[in-house]
């Protein structure tokens, strides 16, 4: 649902930072995600729009906001570990899109740490930072499935092995779904003060350019014209480009 999604994650935030000005917070942070790098579904790029708004909204009036982008959360909802966890018990196949995708994965407690660290490095560092964890190199998924199948006492079933407990079923990449995630647009990142946690910087538009996304955004809702919001995202989100049924 185009409509819900532009509404809860674009809209959704701008309702927190005119919420937090009203009542005088002095320090926002967005939980972004690695998705909103170059995205190819729709919750991606409502994401990168908001991450665009609030370093706007830092960089033009009095409030420090601090962006973190998030890898895949293990054994959050929607994780793939519960799932792969669930199949092994039902003796039924693991589904994986695809033989090489890959994702960077954190912990719930690397997640936990990663926002209440950023939060206090970002008061002592400039605006307009995008923090994210050094979460090493990306993980291919179907070795998360051998390696799962192994350590519940099982053996996978293939070509090699008819006789094999579990078999890995390959189902296709869904739609607006990448082989390979991202964390930064470019290739320009540092350390932060703490030496697991990376920052960059990214370009941004102007106050007035993002003031006129926002009125459009919530006229285009109002008049439940799902092409042409369809259209702001294709313009303002890099790499973005969703055809237009």
């Amino acid at each position: 649902n185009i409509i819900a999604a532009i509404k809860n994650n674009f809209l959704g935030s701008l309702n927190i930072y005119n919420l937090s000005k009203k009542i005088g917070c002095k320090s926002i942070l967005f939980i972004s995600t690695d998705k909103a790098v170059r995205p190819t579904n729709i919750m991606g790029a409502t994401k990168r729009l908001s991450e665009l708004m609030f370093q706007c909204f830092s960089n033009y009036y009095d409030v420090d906001i601090a962006i973190v982008r998030f890898g895949n959360v293990i054994g959050s909802r929607g994780s793939v570990i519960p799932l792969f966890q669930k199949q092994i018990n039902d003796r039924t196949a693991i589904t994986v899109t695809h033989p090489n995708i890959t994702r960077y994965l954190m912990s719930i407690n690397d997640a936990c740490n990663l926002v209440l660290e950023a939060n206090i490095i970002s008061s002592l560092d400039d605006n307009n930072y995008i923090y994210f964890l050094d979460m090493g190199k990306p993980v291919k998924i179907l070795d998360i499935a051998k390696k799962m199948i192994k350590l519940s006492g099982l053996t996978l079933s293939n070509d090699n092995n008819k006789s094999g407990d579990i078999e890995i079923k390959f189902i296709g990449l869904r739609k607006g779904e990448k082989l390979y995630e991202e964390l930064v647009i470019g290739e320009k990142y540092e350390f932060s003060s703490n030496p697991m946690i990376y920052k960059c910087k990214e370009k941004f538009p102007t106050i007035d350019k993002i003031e006129e996304i926002i009125n459009l955004t919530k006229n285009l809702i109002d008049n439940e014209n799902t092409e042409d919001l369809i259209k702001v995202l294709n313009k303002n989100v890099e790499g973005f480009q969703k055809k237009i049924n």
